[in-house]
């Protein structure tokens, strides 16, 4: 695995950079997404031929569409070439989505900055910190190898992921370091309310609508087409909120994403004690193939994926 000095280097040197992040974007992916621009643009300052092209293969969901840069990421990258490309929050090629396209990098330097424990390390250079509690955090100790500051636009973004990946700095992978980084990030400019109002506390109409059929079952899924989503505004945290369920990350058979839910009368929601030890059922949907957090790639319909995981979700229950 590379050393954060020895990623920044690298960084330092390049011209023209791409910088991607995972499908189904949540708070820690935009947020690291943006961060990351902002603290290349402040490492390079004023020097000539530095360029960052920031991509994401899905739009945002609607809590996340105000984080400074937003604007400027892309859905389709143009081709290149680069002298570096950057995967964030992604523990695997397929996370990236159709914008990452190795086969046409050739030589081209591939760094990937993340935190997931399943990290396959498909760059040609690694850094996967585990004890991290978001890519976010990854990003404040690169700006540091950097001699990068962090002004106020990159601390939003970056803050906008630490929140979102800690539920608010609920989950059990909170550690005095992590409370540090975000007390230096509201230093830096950031407004810890106006992150937490924006992305944990704002939840759509559409998107509670969404999960109101599905919540009257003792094992509750719901199927969530693409086209729904979009017309929903994005993806929600709304099961992890609720007490006495224990809630997956979601699969993506084929364009359909699916969300589920598994009720233990325990409180707590995804990675809080007592929950349902959701990647070990991941696993055994898709036995050896390691992806990122407790999501699986399910290629077939929905009604197939249904028969695939609910019996196993049933048991893990029991």
């Amino acid at each position: 695995m590379s050393t954060l000095a020895e990623i920044a280097a690298l960084l330092r040197s390049a011209g023209r950079m791409l910088a991607l992040t995972h499908i189904a974007p949540d708070g820690d992916a935009i947020g690291s997404l943006l961060g990351f621009g902002w603290v290349l643009r402040a490492a390079w300052g004023d020097a000539p031929g530095r360029a960052i092209t920031l991509a994401c293969p899905d739009p945002p969901p609607a809590q996340l569409q105000w984080p400074p840069g937003i604007t400027d990421v892309l859905t389709a990258p143009p081709p290149g070439p680069w002298d570096v490309v950057v995967g964030l929050d992604a523990s695997d090629g397929l996370r990236l989505g159709s914008a990452f396209r190795p086969v046409d990098y050739g030589a081209t330097p591939i760094v990937i900055l993340d935190h997931h424990v399943t990290n396959l390390y498909f760059g040609s250079h690694n850094y996967v910190n585990v004890s991290a509690a978001a890519t976010a955090q990854i990003i404040v100790d690169l700006a540091d190898a950097l001699d990068a500051p962090l002004d106020r636009e990159a601390a939003a973004c970056l803050l906008t992921g630490l929140v979102t990946d800690t539920l608010g700095f609920r989950t059990n992978n909170v550690t005095p370091q992590v409370m540090a980084t975000a007390m230096r990030l509201m230093q830096a400019g950031a407004s810890l309310s106006e992150v937490t109002e924006r992305t944990l506390n704002h939840w759509p109409l559409n998107i509670l609508r969404l999960w109101g059929p599905a919540l009257s079952r003792q094992v509750v899924w719901v199927s969530i087409t693409q086209r729904m989503r979009h017309a929903a505004g994005g993806w929600t945290r709304l099961p992890r909120a609720m007490a006495g369920w224990s809630a997956n990350s979601s699969t993506r058979p084929k364009r359909d994403r699916r969300g589920v839910l598994g009720n233990r009368r325990r409180q707590g929601g995804n990675r809080l004690p007592g929950q349902v030890r959701l990647r070990c059922l991941a696993d055994r949907v898709e036995p050896g193939r390691r992806r990122a957090s407790a999501g699986r790639t399910i290629m077939g319909s929905l009604e197939a994926a249904e028969d695939r995981v609910l019996p196993l979700l049933f048991q893990a229950i029991e």
